[in-house]
């Protein structure tokens, strides 16, 4: 079969090579024969560092450990219709529904990407990054799964097109651009990016009485009064258990924070993550609830007196640390500098949560906006590291 795979491209290589009719799109054969082999050139001149985490078994691995949430997504996007609906929740009518809803985004998800970068490359004369592999995988995990396929194919290309290539393509970009897409259809879009309405897929069924669509974020912003906010979750099924494993309505890949710790350790273990961007997120959002909790208090926002766990479990901040705030292009470069980093990112996400209701999330914001500051802290941390040089004489 390696060879059968091997003859094909080599006996199409001609046509994409100097010459050929299809030189122009060479990218997009290096790019579709790199998904098979290995690179076949190698550095002539040193000096050389040898490592054997390459770009390619980076973002293959990343891929790799985004899959379980793909598929959770799948199903936990059918369990909620069925739900929502009346129907019996059983496990292969749910994967079916999900892999109806999902499958068409992730499809235009990559056939925009792959035009947009294929158009860069050609024009460019440069391959074609495998980063685009993971920024199309992150990109409709992040989305409701009611999300129409031509908004699924505008958050894409502004991703892509303004999130990256405006920039000089990958390794250049100074903001994540799944989230730069994200963030895109969220203020352009308002409508079909927020709202009770939008997190479950009903394809096409009627919702039983009493049912509302309302997420976990959704409650608790809501909450008022005296209201105590684990009661209005506990009540309505949002107990911590059911938060950590992820089965209620939100984004497609990114309610679940077993699959995210799980990833998490995976992608630090294998030297592609920062586990300093990671812990510190985790300390940033834990430290900046215990400190609303002080504050907590009769005629006081409930959302005070929530319990900092819940803020590591709600939503998508598990996801948006573990995958988004470790991007290595967008993150600083000093080990010192992503400890701050990530604690800023959760200090953020916890302050946008409590006193901006409008943007219930707050991970999405935190980590664009700490993307902008990333250079300025590794500047930072330079300039203090060369004051303590011992001066020359």
């Amino acid at each position: 079969m390696k060879r059968l795979v091997q003859r094909f491209f080599d006996a199409q290589r001609p046509r994409f090579t100097e010459g050929g009719r299809l030189a122009r799109l060479y990218p997009f054969f290096d790019a579709m024969e790199t998904v098979f082999f290995a690179p076949a050139h190698t550095t002539g001149i040193g000096p050389h560092v040898r490592d054997n985490l390459d770009v390619k078994r980076f973002m293959t691995l990343v891929i790799v450990c985004l899959l379980p949430h793909l598929f959770f997504g799948m199903y936990n996007v059918g369990y909620q219709s069925l739900t929502a609906t009346g129907r019996s929740p059983d496990f292969l009518p749910a994967c079916l529904i999900g892999l109806k809803a999902v499958l068409p985004m992730v499809i235009v998800t990559y056939a925009v990407g792959f035009f947009w970068e294929i158009l860069f490359a050609a024009v460019r004369r440069h391959t074609i990054s495998e980063g685009l592999f993971v920024t199309c995988m992150l990109f409709p995990l992040t989305l409701p799964p009611t999300t129409p396929l031509w908004q699924v194919a505008m958050g894409i290309t502004f991703g892509i097109v303004i999130g990256k290539e405006v920039f000089g393509g990958t390794g250049r970009n100074f903001l994540n651009p799944a989230l730069t897409g994200r963030a895109f259809l969220f203020f352009a879009y308002p409508v079909r990016m927020s709202g009770d309405a939008v997190w479950t897929y009903m394809g096409g069924q009627a919702a039983v009485d009493g049912f509302s669509g309302a997420t976990p974020l959704a409650l608790a912003a809501a909450a008022e009064g005296q209201e105590v906010v684990h009661t209005v979750l506990n009540q309505a099924g949002y107990d911590l258990w059911t938060l950590f494993l992820g089965r209620y309505a939100g984004s497609i890949g990114a309610t679940s924070t077993l699959l995210c710790l799980v990833g998490a350790v995976a992608l630090i273990a294998m030297g592609i993550a920062s586990y300093r961007t990671i812990v510190g997120g985790v300390l940033g959002m834990l430290a900046t609830g215990a400190l609303l909790n002080l504050f907590a208090g009769p005629g006081t926002s409930p959302w005070l007196a929530l319990n900092p766990v819940y803020h590591l479990v709600m939503g998508g901040a598990a996801f948006g640390l573990a995958y988004m705030a470790t991007d290595p292009v967008s993150s600083p470069d000093m080990e010192s500098a992503r400890w701050l980093y990530g604690f800023l990112i959760g200090v953020l996400t916890v302050l946008i949560r409590v006193f901006n209701p409008a943007f219930p999330e707050g991970v999405m914001l935190a980590i664009l906006f700490m993307n902008v500051f990333a250079p300025l802290l590794d500047h930072f941390i330079i300039k203090a590291r060369l004051k303590r040089r011992m001066a020359n004489t």
